[in-house]
């Protein structure tokens, strides 16, 4: 009997708890097959935890994350949050959540499945063989960098410190080199270096660090050129290194190529096999509870899990060959119809997936 792993779900705020149900029915149908047990604990987190905690990250939802082997969230936020504070607003718990488990990697890969070339706007021949993933540092950067206000001659001056030390990037770069070492050893390093100090030393860092992997095929793009060759060349990409707001804004426009942001997992990493898995794609309140939602990103973000987290590498390819499986049949929610099938209900499609699953 396998050993009992222990998963923190937390279904957020608007499309959430719709596609995370459907994960969840996965991860059962999985122990089912495969023989695994899992054992859920519920937590409120993001804009329900605001209205019924009075805090986006309430201790006991940080206890329940800490007491379990990886977290499940689906997704928080909404414009009924957008005007609070900065301390109640669901974008300060996600980034409080981030630092409290030390997740600083965040990995988002984007494939291209071929049926669904025609969902993307880009044409087919230019998304032909696009397989990469995007390696975003999590914790460092613009976003946890001092923040403040000051009066100046010319009216109230706002500023935003972006900084960066050497083990920081060092960490997240030997991470990309490790996994660009298990795919094509390909890695785009990306910074922007022409102009910010930070990248600079990112850069410095990055090419130090390459002297232990001579394996892998070093590139270093700056993060303009980046997004026009995402565009341009999706397929030459293998592995995209980079800090936390490029990645962040890189890896939402890697979710476009694949047709539908709908369609993205990700996964953020700490040191060991802890991980916070969820969904790339927001909270979507325009469709909420109307049950449009694509599950697909999460029920991937769940393979992923199952892979990097609980080491169940048969079971992950299970579930990843389930998703090709109904796509490969036509089966479509409205987010990748592109008029060509009849679109799927959020949970007509996560039972399509979930019989589907076999080993």
């Amino acid at each position: 009997m396998a050993e009992t792993k222990k998963i923190a779900v937390i279904a957020g705020d608007g499309i959430g708890p719709e596609v995370v149900a459907e994960a969840e029915k996965v991860l059962q149908k999985v122990g089912e097959v495969f023989g695994y047990t899992f054992e859920t604990e519920h937590a409120l987190f993001g804009g329900i935890a605001i209205d019924e905690k009075g805090t986006p990250l309430p201790q006991e939802t940080l206890d329940v994350c800490k007491r379990a082997d990886a977290v499940l969230l689906g997704a928080v936020g909404g414009p009924k949050w957008d005007n609070n504070p900065k301390e109640l607003r669901p974008e300060t718990g996600l980034l409080g959540i981030r630092k409290e488990l030390g997740l600083f990697s965040n990995l988002r890969p984007a494939v291209v499945f071929d049926c669904l070339k025609d969902a993307s706007t880009l044409k087919p021949e230019v998304l032909e063989g696009t397989d990469l993933m995007v390696v975003r540092e999590l914790t460092g950067g613009i976003y946890f960098g001092e923040k403040f206000r000051r009066e100046t001659e010319f009216g109230e001056e706002a500023v935003d410190t972006c900084a960066y030390n050497v083990m920081e990037v060092e960490r997240i770069a030997r991470q990309g080199f490790e996994i660009a070492m298990k795919r094509r050893k390909k890695l785009a390093s990306v910074d922007k270096a022409n102009v910010l100090e930070t990248s600079r030393l990112w850069r410095e860092t990055v090419i130090r660090v390459s002297a232990d992997y001579p394996e892998v095929e070093l590139e270093h793009v700056l993060v303009d050129n980046c997004a026009m060759q995402l565009l341009r060349r999706p397929s030459s990409f293998d592995v995209i290194v980079t800090e936390n707001m490029f990645g962040d804004i890189l890896s939402d426009e890697a979710a476009m190529l694949t047709g539908s942001i709908g369609m993205l997992a990700s996964a953020s990493l700490g040191e060991g096999s802890y991980g916070l898995y969820e969904p790339v794609h927001g909270s979507a309140p325009d469709i909420a509870g109307q049950g449009l939602a694509n599950p697909i990103a999460t029920i991937l973000s769940t393979a992923l899990m199952l892979r990097l987290t609980f080491g169940y590498g048969e079971a992950a390819d299970a579930i990843e060959r389930a998703v090709a499986e109904v796509l490969d049949a036509g089966h479509r929610t409205s987010d990748i119809a592109a008029g060509r099938a009849e679109a799927l209900s959020t949970t007509q499609m996560g039972e399509l997936i979930l019989n589907a699953i076999r080993k």
